[in-house]
């Protein structure tokens, strides 16, 4: 994927970038944009969406791939995706082969969740395994500040680097296609993102905007959603759409007028950076990574957790004042421009891989 094993100075393990997920949407990105060619960077996927058996033959595969490159072609570079729980543990394996190799390493973390992975989920024996892991890796990139403070503090010896998730900027969108009182939420719909605190502020302004559209792209309990809005009577005010590709994704933020993901916990959500870089308003929470990525009233509004009083209002200011909504999704935009493009990622993470090959 990222070229022949043999012109690789560093292989990258992550899901599928053609699959589901943030992970694979940042692997994505980094094909697209040519990375992977100008860093001399194989791809490897570890994880991809189908039966058991393939999932773990997805695996193995991955680690012979691995353990076949250190023997005989010897990357400099190992450089793994990481989310959390399972995820974890198949990157860690990776990584500690990769330092019986001799071979520089990186964990690149992403799972919203790894705080309470680690200090709530974690035995003794599994967080002493975490902190190894991120102790050990030549270097550790985290989306952002508030991550990398809670590294610092679970391992002192971390080598701890902010690197932001990239997205591409997509052509000016038309404000036209907007259509009044669409909302897109796009990533696993369940209570930590959100969604029934969603369905609650759907009810409450139905009749005050009776075009309101709650649309939901991605996958997770839809059964229980649906139960949900029937009950809460907003079921011909929800869209359900499943997982959706980057064309239908692309679709849909040219029809919403607003974005939303009030999440429970987050890294530093794709979706989020992507509606952003398409110029929409978004309305999210001041969890993870977010905060420092949106400023209240400045490029997007900030709700509190579990706060349907709050997303009421926010989505109420949004439809009643067209010029706000403007305004914060061209602040968005910008915001998306000056921090978290392509090029200013891809830059950063070509600058600590020359790092760690000069070190090796």
């Amino acid at each position: 994927m990222g070229g022949r094993v043999k012109e690789c100075k560093v292989l990258m393990f992550g899901t599928d970038p053609d699959g589901q997920g943030g992970i694979a949407t940042v692997a994505s990105v980094l094909r697209q944009q040519g990375f992977f060619e100008r860093n001399q960077v194989r791809y490897i996927v570890t994880h991809a969406n189908g039966t058991g058996a393939r999932k773990l033959l997805t695996a193995l595969d991955a680690v012979a791939a691995l353990s076949w490159a250190c023997l005989t072609r010897r990357p400099v570079i190992v450089h793994v995706h990481s989310a959390c729980r399972a995820s974890f543990f198949r990157k860690s394996l990776l990584l500690a082969i990769a330092r019986m190799g001799g071979r520089k390493t990186v964990f690149h973390l992403h799972g919203g969740e790894f705080r309470q992975f680690v200090m709530e989920e974690s035995g003794p024996l599994a967080r002493w395994w975490i902190r190894h892991t991120i102790a050990r890796s030549s270097a550790v990139i985290t989306l952002s500040d508030s991550w990398a403070d809670f590294l610092r503090t679970l391992v002192p010896a971390a080598k701890v680097r902010v690197i932001a998730n990239s997205v591409a900027l997509p052509a000016d969108m038309n404000p036209a296609l907007e259509e009044p009182g669409r909302i897109l939420f796009l990533g696993r719909a369940g209570k930590a993102k959100g969604i029934f605190d969603l369905l609650a502020a759907v009810a409450r302004l139905k009749d005050e905007f009776p075009e309101i559209m709650l649309v939901i792209g991605g996958d997770g309990d839809l059964q229980e959603v649906e139960r949900v809005a029937e009950q809460l009577q907003v079921g011909a005010h929800v869209t359900l759409l499943g997982w959706i590709g980057q064309q239908e994704r692309d679709s849909q933020l040219r029809r919403a007028a607003v974005f939303t993901l009030p999440s429970y916990n987050e890294g530093l959500p794709m979706s989020m950076l992507e509606a952003m870089a398409a110029g929409k308003a978004v309305v999210v929470t001041p969890v993870g990574g977010i905060p420092e990525a949106v400023q209240d009233h400045e490029n997007g509004l900030l709700v509190c957790v579990g706060e349907v009083d709050q997303l009421v209002y926010a989505f109420r200011q949004l439809f009643s004042d067209v010029a706000l909504r403007r305004t914060l999704g061209n602040q968005a935009r910008a915001t998306i421009a000056g921090r978290y493009s392509t090029d200013v990622v891809m830059t950063q993470l070509s600058q600590l891989y020359g790092e760690l090959e000069r070190s090796a």
